[in-house]
């Protein structure tokens, strides 16, 4: 059967010439159809020679035209994080309190976070480092209030990151970030500054390790795919 005789009238988009891109698509979508058993070796064969003779995208979706992928709706787009955390998700007393007087206050290595976190640094300094804290819910709140003082929060990479605040004669400074995977936690940081600093960044190089696990099974399910065809 000659596939390329049955093109119908092409629309605007299906007039387009067609690129080597546009050609390596349809003959993965192919290939991918073959390993199932929908197409047997000659059709792949016949159509794949179609595919390279294409010159426009309407040729090339002639010869997926019967396959599943040519009715697959394209994936949405991921929403970023909210820029605030969703209602009555998160406690209103505070899961841990850091406060420093006069004094410095540290809170890093293998630790789980609560949902609301208060900092306060009075004449002193806070550190948060949940570069390696145990995320038990997807969204944290800290809480950073610092008058002649400091508060410093350090995040993964692999988080997203949000803030909310100012500064009176002081800075607040939060480094909008977000993950790529739409499950990761989400850390919102309010607070304000006064005659102080109030900071949050992501430490480089530190990553949620589950989540870092999730992402690399989902390359290794797609390695295994692409070699065992």
């Amino acid at each position: 059967m000659d596939l390329q005789k049955q093109t119908e009238p092409l629309a605007a988009v299906g007039e387009l010439r067609a690129s080597d891109a546009d050609r390596d698509r349809i003959a993965d979508i192919l290939r991918e159809a073959l390993a199932e058993g929908r197409l047997t070796a000659d059709e792949h064969a016949e159509r794949v020679e179609g595919v390279l003779a294409a010159r426009t995208v309407g040729e090339l979706d002639v010869f997926i035209r019967d396959l599943p992928a040519a009715h697959q709706r394209p994936a949405s787009p991921r929403m970023p994080a909210p820029n605030r955390p969703t209602a009555g998700a998160i406690p209103a007393d505070p899961d841990d309190n850091l406060v420093a007087v006069f004094s410095a206050s540290v809170r890093r290595g293998r630790w789980r976070a609560g949902r609301r976190i208060h900092a306060y640094a009075i004449f002193g300094s806070v550190e948060i480092d949940l570069s390696e804290a145990l995320f038990e819910y997807q969204q944290v709140v800290i809480k950073a209030v610092s008058v002649f003082g400091n508060v410093e929060i350090l995040v993964p990479e692999n988080v997203s990151l949000r803030g909310t605040g100012g500064g009176v004669l002081g800075n607040f400074e939060v480094d909008t970030l977000d993950s790529p995977d739409p499950d990761a936690p989400v850390v919102y940081v309010d607070g304000w500054s006064v005659l102080g600093n109030v900071e949050a960044r992501p430490q480089r190089g530190k990553v949620v390790a589950d989540i870092l696990d999730r992402v690399h099974r989902k390359v290794d399910r797609s390695l295994r795919k692409h070699l065992d065809r």
